[in-house]
């Protein structure tokens, strides 16, 4: 693993002053910029509104510039190397101040730190080469980097999980295992691999701390996050043992951040099949999540999923999901 800047890391993450600092499974495997729109434009939805549809929230995006706003971003891009223009022109403009990034596949020698850097960003990266792959960028400092599980669990033999502290927030960027089917030892793996992530936040943090967790969890929630329940019978990503799990998160103190602003939204994804039109057809799931802490979830001023970045030439199949904090 490796940081750029003056970043304090542990287990097994070497630093240096300059720079540094994989899929697997995506359920399948196919960039635009948002473009600037005030949080009055159409198609956007503000701290008091509640969004019923796709189209009202998300594909747009509002300048946290001048408003005291922290923005929390989390996006599989499904391969930094094919991505990498797209991911520094949406940065760009869209001013993250923290940005997670999944299924980097890359190597931590070869991840762009410098590139990062050159936006004003500080970065940590965990890698493994041609799968999976997680990254923190953060425009607010990046301290205590752990990567894989805290000391004392069992560690992972992937690259899918990196936790930092971010302008006072402890944040976990993974990358869920996908679990294949449900009578596949993938399976068995992804809940084991998320009971050690509950583990992982009993050791890391407590309720009562500004805590996020965020990333391409490979689970929808609730049936209101599956374009058609009734097409995922039987498979992953919808089953009771994968929600149980992702329930047990919530239980300990997080909640879905993009949920408590928009209860009532109905088909808005995060992800798309690549085949079959799915994108255009909107048939998708909202499998990437940012769940925060009680003092977290309070500062939710606004949040969106940027559809328009799933548009255009070779994008990645899931698309960014937005969440602005009023600062602490």
């Amino acid at each position: 693993v490796s940081c750029t800047s003056e970043v304090s890391c542990t287990s097994e993450v070497s630093c240096t002053s300059e720079d540094s600092i994989a899929s697997e499974d995506s359920i399948a495997s196919e960039d635009s910029i948002a473009s600037e729109e005030s949080c009055t434009s159409e198609g956007s939805s503000g701290s008091e509104e509640s969004c019923t549809s796709e189209e009202s929230c998300t594909g747009t995006w509002r300048s946290c510039e001048g408003r005291g706003l922290m923005r929390v971003v989390t996006w599989n891009i499904n391969s930094l190397r094919v991505r990498q223009e797209r991911v520094e022109e949406w940065i760009t403009e869209v001013q993250p101040d923290v940005l997670c990034l999944q299924e980097t596949k890359s190597t931590d020698d070869a991840f762009p730190g410098l590139a990062f850097s050159a936006l004003g960003y500080e970065s940590a990266h965990f890698g493994q080469g041609q799968w999976n792959g997680v990254a923190i960028l953060s425009k607010i400092g990046i301290e205590n980097v752990v990567v894989n599980f805290a000391a004392g669990i069992e560690p992972d033999p992937d690259a899918r999980l990196i936790t930092a502290t971010c302008g006072g927030v402890r944040i976990s960027n993974c990358y869920v295992p996908n679990g294949r089917a449900l009578d596949d030892p993938h399976y068995s793996y992804k809940l084991s691999w998320l009971d050690r992530l509950r583990q992982h936040l009993i050791v890391e943090s407590n309720p009562s701390d500004h805590v996020i967790v965020t990333g391409d969890f490979n689970i929808a929630p609730t049936d209101a996050d599956v374009y058609d329940p009734k097409n995922f019978t039987g498979g992953t990503h919808v089953s009771q043992p994968e929600r149980d799990r992702l329930a047990a998160l919530t239980e300990w103190g997080l909640t879905d951040l993009f949920r408590q602003q928009h209860p009532d939204a109905t088909s808005v994804y995060s992800w798309w099949d690549y085949r079959a039109g799915d994108f255009h057809m909107g048939r998708g799931l909202r499998i990437d999540l940012v769940l925060g802490s009680a003092s977290v979830a309070q500062r939710v001023q606004w949040s969106t999923v940027d559809r328009n970045a799933r548009k255009g030439k070779q994008p990645s199949d899931h698309a960014p999901v937005v969440v602005d904090l009023a600062d602490l």
